[in-house]
């Protein structure tokens, strides 16, 4: 074994635990999503739901689609690269429900928005199941990725480029958590 090699699988594991570490995040998001939509629905729109509803919009509107834009970029192009066609149904599949997921996004982001400005003229009802869609749809897609789009990559991506995209990665993640530190 080369001395570069382990120092690429750390690499390999630091670039799909941080993304694995996304998805815990949008799972935990996607619950604090449906009890909001749930309280809401039940009661009456209070300053602590209109905070919660303030960072779930907040958070939506940038870590997951950060998220799918690297998923876009680093880990897609080496599958779609495949000879096999469960793979490229898989990954196609995937690039599609980005789309699905940002449609979705789009339907629930105006009742949100209104929640954390104090505003009741949503359905609470319609924003719940907009919710249970949205979050289906989401733990589908995390559960294709994890079972075989990132099992995949891991093989296919050249160790090299693995290095970069951690790199790339990991400054983004210093930024953004730089930022967070300041607010």
């Amino acid at each position: 074994m080369s001395a570069s090699a382990p120092a690429a699988s750390s690499v390999d594991k630091s670039l799909f635990v941080f993304l694995d570490r996304c998805h815990l995040d949008i799972q935990q998001k996607l619950e604090q999503m449906m009890a909001l939509a749930t309280a809401l629905e039940e009661g009456e729109l209070t300053p602590a739901l209109q905070a919660q509803a303030r960072a779930l919009t907040d958070w939506f509107n940038a870590e997951p689609r950060q998220h799918h834009l690297d998923e876009e970029k680093h880990v897609f192009p080496s599958l779609l690269a495949s000879n096999q066609e469960d793979v490229l149904q898989a990954t196609h599949r995937l690039i599609q429900d980005h789309g699905w997921l940002e449609a979705d996004w789009f339907e629930i982001e105006p009742a949100l928005e209104a929640a954390a400005d104090g505003n009741s003229w949503f359905d609470p009802n319609v924003l719940r199941q907009a919710v249970e869609v949205f979050q289906q749809l989401y733990l589908d897609h995390i559960v294709l990725e994890e079972s075989l789009a990132y099992p995949e990559a891991r093989g296919r991506i050249d160790p090299a480029l693995l290095e970069s995209m951690g790199r790339e990665m990991a400054k983004r993640r210093a930024v953004r958590d730089a930022k967070t530190a300041k607010a």
